[in-house]
């Protein structure tokens, strides 16, 4: 046993005191008169027995009572394995900063809470102790801190839009134990441990040399209103003209109390409201409308008032509104009303159709995208054009038309690529799957429909090409042949489909895909215009920049912020990794020296948006084990035996039985003596 305040047992020298008390009484005599002495021996006898019993009685109650006082202010307890293993001592105290740890319990925040009680912890701990504190946004330890180091890094913490799993956690933990040379560590873990963010147990190997200590903060459950999503109806803005946003919001939990308004605000003007109500599926989608004037980028940012919980309640889109983005078609025969219709559907695109023989002499720089719809032939010529374009990062669409000269095609085509049509395919087929990965699907669905309708074709080329073509199929058929393909030998992308853009040749141009892929592949040959990023997102924003080196590279900026994120070339531009990087959501500015910038919005992880926690006794049924323990954080801010690893609170059993010592001393003394007989 030992103690966390063992300088109360010097209070022990009170124990003497009933004990002088004791012996002071045994000095005092009473005089009794007797009309007679033939009793008085037996009188004598049975009275000196009563009152030894007695004066025995209150000394051992009056002895036990003040050594229980003075074990309960020592507050004694049986240490841990760590403690007496003979390694050092370290104790790792991860404290949950994520947005949710925010939430109000009482009058204060759950990280303040947690923040005092892991503070007693280290105020507490045994002299010698080594600490390392982690967080979400620092999720390593560079080394081992003393007391007043590791107190200091608790109190400087702050909510942070960083999360961390409990395996990196675990994993920082036993990193920290080999480099302490200790045999044993600790893992203090205190947070929320919200529904979505706490996963299964790591495994035993993990945890060999570690003991787990969960410490919940859990405050009543209350409902959260954020906005789960919003996008624009429209790949650009249109200038002087109306915009729609459709904006997705949620409801968890219990009802809000208040009335919600949804503002829409562009580059920090109010444009457009919306009154929020929930029924029992607890969302809704809205439509907002507004108007932007002149061009560049716009900062449009979607606000409700939920007052429970704040850090969800924006959503921000990072949008640019440019002047019309060229389109040149070039046909070979008549004009295809389908592009047509498409590009003319939408004025935030000029479209220029000509045909086919004038390619050579059209100057294409000008162009976002070239379409070469029904061609049969494609020669060296057209060949080195196409490839002029793809070198300098244009987009490019070819619709080829039904020929059996097919080498006619490939002439031209090996001018840009190892790419080769092999034949035709006359069977009518369905196109089988829709690749998630391209370009093209991921910016144009946040989530696929399961029962999504497919193109079907009437007749297709066999699509063939090498490595260095880099070939990824959008669409493809059931036996693997592409229906629509991108190829990026170069810094552009061509699009190359295996069949006609005709309704003879199948419903592919009058599918719902057909129209948004054009827009797609207009705007990727001037760089997106609609940037809204998650924070933690594995996925790249896909950025057209030119003048970007190894020596000259992209920058994110912000107002106190500069970092590089990671970068990777792509065709014209640069598959950037902002969401890896960059934490704090806001608007961001992506540039190199000499090249044009980019604005990108960050937004939060929406999975700290659920309120919902964990059942601790439920938890406990899953994490168990000999190095798993469970704590509660007291009334008075310590989490029970604080750095100690006790089980129960020994010193609340040395209170009750002081108490009942002290109730027997009141009771022998109050107790009436009975007479001789």
């Amino acid at each position: 046993m030992s103690f966390l305040y063992p300088f109360f047992l010097a209070a022990g020298v009170t124990l003497a005191i009933p004990v002088l008390i004791h012996l002071f009484n045994l000095r005092k005599y009473k005089t009794v008169l007797f009309p007679h002495t033939r009793f008085l021996k037996t009188i004598q006898l049975n009275s000196r027995k009563r009152s030894e019993i007695r004066y025995k009685a209150l000394l051992a109650a009056r002895l036990l009572f003040l050594f229980f006082l003075i074990f309960a202010f020592a507050q004694p307890f049986f240490p841990d394995k760590e403690k007496t293993a003979g390694g050092r001592q370290l104790q790792v105290i991860y404290i949950d900063n994520s947005y949710s740890m925010g939430a109000a319990m009482g009058p204060r925040r759950m990280l303040d809470i947690a923040k005092d009680a892991a503070s007693r912890q280290v105020r507490n701990a045994r002299p010698g102790t080594r600490f390392l504190v982690l967080t979400n946004d620092r999720p390593t330890g560079y080394h081992a801190q003393q007391m007043g180091e590791a107190y200091a890094a608790i109190q400087a913490i702050d909510i942070s839009a960083a999360t961390l799993s409990v395996d990196k956690i675990v994993a920082e933990t036993e990193v920290a134990r080999q480099n302490e040379n200790a045999t044993e560590a600790g893992l203090y873990y205190y947070s929320d441990f919200q529904q979505s963010a706490f996963p299964a147990p790591p495994s035993k190997g993990q945890m060999q040399h570690i003991t787990f200590y969960g410490i919940p903060v859990q405050a009543a459950e209350a409902g959260n209103v954020y906005i789960d999503t919003a996008y624009l109806t429209t790949p650009v803005l249109q200038a002087d003209r109306s915009n729609y946003v459709v904006v997705h919001t949620r409801n968890a939990g219990t009802a809000p109390k208040e009335s919600l308004v949804l503002n829409l605000s562009v580059n920090g003007q109010v444009k457009s409201a919306a009154s929020l109500s929930f029924d029992d599926s607890n969302e809704r989608i809205d439509t907002l409308t507004f108007q932007v004037s002149g061009a560049g980028w716009q900062q449009i940012s979607l606000a409700l008032n939920d007052a429970v919980m704040r850090f969800d309640d924006t959503f921000r889109i990072a949008a640019r509104c440019a002047p019309n983005l060229s389109v040149l078609a070039l046909n070979e025969g008549q004009l295809n009303p389908y592009i047509q219709a498409a590009f003319r559907a939408y004025n935030g695109f000029r479209l220029n159709q000509a045909d086919v023989s004038t390619a050579i002499q059209t100057d294409w720089k000008q162009y976002n995208l070239v379409i070469l719809n029904g061609i049969t032939r494609i020669d060296d010529a057209m060949g080195r054009k196409m490839n002029e374009a793809l070198q300098a990062g244009q987009s490019m669409c070819v619709f080829p038309g039904r020929t059996t000269n097919i080498q006619a095609l490939n002439e031209g085509l090996k001018q840009v690529g190892d790419i080769q049509l092999t034949a035709i395919d006359t069977a009518i087929q369905a196109a089988s799957q829709l690749q998630q990965g391209s370009p093209l699907v991921k910016d144009l669905f946040e989530k696929i429909p399961e029962n999504v309708q497919l193109p079907v074709a009437n007749w297709h080329y066999v699509v063939t090409a090498g490595i260095s073509a880099n070939q990824r199929s959008v669409l493809s058929f059931r036996n693997g042949d592409p229906m629509l393909a991108q190829f990026t030998p170069s810094r552009g992308a061509l699009y190359l489909s295996a069949t006609s853009a005709d309704l003879s040749s199948g419903n592919f141009p009058g599918s719902y895909f057909f129209t948004p892929f054009l827009y797609l592949m207009a705007m990727q040959g001037g760089g997106g215009s609609v940037y809204a990023v998650r924070a933690g997102s594995q996925e790249p924003v896909y950025i057209t920049l030119a003048n970007v080196s190894e020596r000259n590279t992209l920058h994110a900026y912000a107002p106190g912020v500069d970092v590089v994120p990671q970068q990777r070339p792509n065709g014209a531009g640069l598959d950037v990794y902002v969401g890896n990087v960059l934490q704090y959501p806001g608007f961001y500015t992506l540039t190199a020296t000499g090249a044009d910038s980019t604005q990108v919005a960050l937004n939060q992880d929406k999975a700290e948006s659920q309120p919902g926690y964990r059942d601790i006794a439920a938890l406990q049924n899953e994490w168990k084990g000999d190095n798993i323990r469970w704590k509660e954080i007291n009334n008075s801010g310590n989490i029970a035996a604080t750095g100690t690893g006790a089980d129960f609170p020994l010193w609340k059993v040395c209170v009750i039985l002081a108490i009942v010592m002290l109730g027997l001393e009141t009771f022998l003394l109050a107790r009436k003596q009975p007479r001789p007989a």
